[in-house]
């Protein structure tokens, strides 16, 4: 291969490379912040390359706001035993997550970790620090 050729391809490579991490950064995501959502979840996108939940929820003046929370890729969920249907539109659950940075414009963060109305906890473990099993059955609470 002439030498022009070759550092004209190796320099293509370098940028996908480089666009490829740009995508996989959560710097968007303030990680040293959990805060949990209770509230309705209106969409369950089992979409590549992420998937969202996107829940309603009371505001702080009362009004609902819908936050968008992204989770891991639909294979990646799979794999930890994941469906998708594991989240339903309608379903009742508590959310944590990483916010996003600026939440002027827009409601969303990075998914941890969610409790449906009958107690099942589903984690996503790819994603801010999780190390504990995925989708764990917990008693619900007492009344």
């Amino acid at each position: 291969m002439k030498p022009a050729l070759t550092a004209t391809v190796a320099l293509a490579l370098a940028g996908m490379a480089f666009s490829a991490l740009a995508h996989h950064s959560f710097a968007m995501f303030d990680q040293s912040q959990r805060i949990t959502l209770k509230g309705k979840v209106t969409e369950f996108q089992w979409t590549n390359p992420h998937a969202f939940i996107h829940l309603e929820v009371a505001g702080a003046d009362g009004k609902a706001e819908t936050w968008e929370i992204e989770l891991n890729s639909p294979n990646n969920l799979k794999r930890q035993g994941w469906k998708s249907t594991s989240v339903k539109s309608g379903d009742v659950v508590s959310l944590i997550t990483s916010p996003l940075r600026d939440l002027s414009d827009h409601k969303g963060g990075l998914f941890i970790s969610l409790t449906l109305a009958d107690g099942t906890v589903l984690r996503e473990a790819a994603f801010a620090g999780n190390t504990g099993p995925v989708n764990v059955p917990t008693a619900p609470a007492a009344k």
